[in-house]
């Protein structure tokens, strides 16, 4: 997708004034002409800010990487409160849980035959350690599928390695829950089958020799008690050459990722309390953590910058919107969704006043397409929303798409109604979990249109009278 430079900024712009010239908006019902004209001055001043930019650019170089549970998260958590306060949010504090904490430890993961070769590798989330070294030969497994085949104890004295393809880059990330799985559950069919180690080939659409890491999932709150590592795709496409050439793997490898005791977390809490239903909130936000090879930009430092500043930018309009915008910077996403699901439980008995909740996690690339989960009234205030974000690219998806983000899904099997503005994800997993998720990969201009969207929709629903509840 070609990047928003600064004759496309103010073409967007003329668009916008020029559609209210010729009075394409006149027939709205559901905007007023001042709302109109305050989310048009929002987009405008989105597009030439660069606050966006300077809050992922300060959380990623003042505080870095932000494992979930880590000292560096809490660091996290007291930049995000100094940061509300210095924006005039009208409330920035921190909710704080208890989690169980993995650390990566180190690692080193070597080919030993047919020849001796590093790999580049790196441990999943919550796998265990090695109690020494493993010197094995590899059993080699086409796909996840192969590997649930295994018969029980197959494996013993040897290192599986689930192989599998690079996924295809997509605008929407098609693709990552099929590929997923081996990063998931491979550990599973690896311990059933009696193996030392599970090696898997990293989830991710690049050819860098970046691993990818990523949370495992549990089985009936059971972790591995093996090494669970995930290796480049170049050192992945090496081990299959080997394999096709009918060449004896084997590996030598130490990992010491564990499990390290319950700590604590939190969700950074955010809020510009409306002018007249300041009981009714309109959620946004992304994820204060990242995983701890990169320094979390594109995931999710873009989420917290786009919709930290969007806030910050309605604050500036001479009145607040009618429904209160709560920014939500949740913590231990990475890990299990952790900080929504605290969340949802310490507001359950306030749920009802969550009238819409969203979340940018997918990068910083532009907006392409905004989709919604509201009642048959809201989706026609939506529709209008749509007409406004149009000229900077935007279309209008389903009127009947819950979501909202991966932090939104406890809130909205509540009940809570969704939007979600939908980023062009075409290199999205290019970076993913990886070394390469720095500064540098984020387009300012392109965070400015994720801001201007935000901006314009966020405020547009928050000053609204409608109710968003779909019907049930």
């Amino acid at each position: 997708m070609s990047r928003l430079n600064t004759v496309a900024k103010h073409l967007a712009i003329g668009a916008l004034m020029s559609a209210a010239s010729f009075g394409v908006f006149a027939k709205t019902s559901l905007i007023t002409d001042k709302q109109r004209q305050n989310a048009e001055m929002l987009i405008e001043k989105a597009l030439d800010s660069d606050l966006g930019y300077s809050i992922v650019e300060s959380l990623t170089t003042e505080v870095g990487p932000r494992l979930g549970g880590s000292e560096a998260e809490k660091r996290a958590r007291d930049w995000g409160v100094s940061l509300g306060k210095k924006l005039g949010f009208d409330n920035a504090s921190i909710e704080e849980f208890s989690m169980p904490f993995w650390d990566r430890g180190h690692l080193h993961i070597t080919m030993t035959s047919p020849y001796v070769q590093p790999l580049y590798g790196t441990a999943l989330g919550g796998a265990a350690p090695s109690e020494k070294e493993i010197n094995a030969d590899i059993v080699y497994f086409r796909d996840i599928h192969a590997l649930k085949e295994v018969k029980d104890g197959a494996l013993k004295g040897k290192v599986a390695f689930v192989d599998g393809d690079a996924m295809v880059k997509s605008q929407t990330g098609a693709g990552y829950s099929q590929a997923n799985m081996r990063r998931r559950i491979g550990w599973q069919h690896a311990e059933r089958g009696g193996s030392e180690a599970l090696v898997v080939r990293s989830v991710g659409s690049d050819s860098h020799r970046f691993p990818h890491s990523g949370m495992m999932s549990s089985n009936d709150d059971k972790w591995a008690e093996i090494p669970v590592i995930a290796i480049s795709n170049p050192d992945a496409d090496h081990l299959r050459r080997l394999h096709n050439l009918d060449k004896p793997i084997s590996l030598s490898l130490h990992s010491e990722s564990k499990w390290k005791g319950e700590v604590n977390s939190g969700n950074v809490i955010l809020d510009l309390v409306g002018s007249e239903k300041p009981e009714e909130i309109v959620l946004i936000g992304g994820h204060l953590d990242s995983w701890d090879l990169g320094t979390g930009a594109v995931d999710d430092g873009a989420g917290i910058a786009i919709t930290t500043a969007a806030a910050a930018l309605i604050a500036s309009l001479p009145e607040r919107p009618k429904r209160t915008i709560r920014v939500v910077m949740f913590g231990a996403e990475e890990v299990g969704l952790l900080g929504a699901f605290a969340y949802a439980k310490q507001h359950e008995n306030n749920l009802e006043n969550h009238v819409l909740a969203t979340e940018s996690d997918f990068g910083a690339q532009t907006i392409w397409q905004i989709v919604s989960n509201v009642n048959p009234q809201a989706t026609m205030l939506v529709d209008d929303i749509a007409k406004i974000l149009s000229p900077l690219g935007i279309v209008r998806g389903g009127s009947d798409v819950v979501g909202g983000g991966p932090d939104i899904i406890p809130l909205a099997a509540k009940g809570v109604p969704t939007i979600r503005l939908n980023q062009n994800g075409h290199d999205y997993f290019d970076l993913h979990h990886t070394p390469d998720d720095t500064l540098d990969k984020i387009d300012p201009d392109e965070l400015a249109q994720n801001i201007a969207a935000y901006a314009a929709s966020i405020y547009l629903l928050a000053d609204s009278d409608v109710s968003l509840k779909p019907s049930k």
